[in-house]
């Protein structure tokens, strides 16, 4: 895949290190339009470190509209023992509300789809809260199956060092 994409609205292109106040911003919005403001804890030093550091944990793609970045998508590679092959899961999608119904959500995805079979990747997974119409009608409208069947399950802080055995 290139470097960039450019859609009638964005250029789309890999984040750099100096992004990461940038995609640190876009996910503190992201979490206040999702009323999620209270549990984001990243830093700066923390998002550098798992995007840019010795062993990146995900790859972000930067949206831009006249030369302003106007949101981001957040992946990272998964594996599906049932397709024996690895799939790509994205974590978050954001685009900034004066921008949307431009299309740069939908070229974001389009250029993670792009990635994912370039990739190698049997399928392409991401969550989106039940609240969220718009965005499930959205997803929906680009061929998007919403599961029925599957719920999200999430250990985290003193539950996963219980779980780990060091509590």
């Amino acid at each position: 895949m290139p470097d960039s994409t450019h859609s009638s609205a964005a250029t789309l292109r890999p984040a750099t290190l100096a992004d990461v106040p940038r995609i640190l911003g876009f996910i503190r919005e992201l979490a206040v339009y999702e009323q999620l403001e209270h549990q984001v804890v990243a830093t700066e030093s923390l998002l550098a470190e798992q995007l840019f550091g010795p062993r990146p944990a995900a790859e972000v793609i930067i949206a831009e509209v006249n030369g302003a970045a106007v949101g981001f998508a957040l992946f990272f590679h998964n594996f599906s023992t049932f397709l024996g092959r690895p799939g790509l899961f994205l974590e978050d999608l954001y685009v900034q509300p004066h921008v949307r119904g431009l299309g740069v959500g939908k070229a974001l995805l389009r250029h993670l789809a792009g990635l994912a079979v370039a990739r190698g990747c049997g399928r392409m997974d991401w969550n989106v809260l039940d609240c969220n119409a718009p965005a499930v009608g959205f997803y929906r409208k680009l061929g998007a199956d919403v599961l029925p069947d599957w719920r999200t399950c999430r250990v985290t802080g003193d539950a996963l060092k219980a779980l780990a055995g060091s509590s």
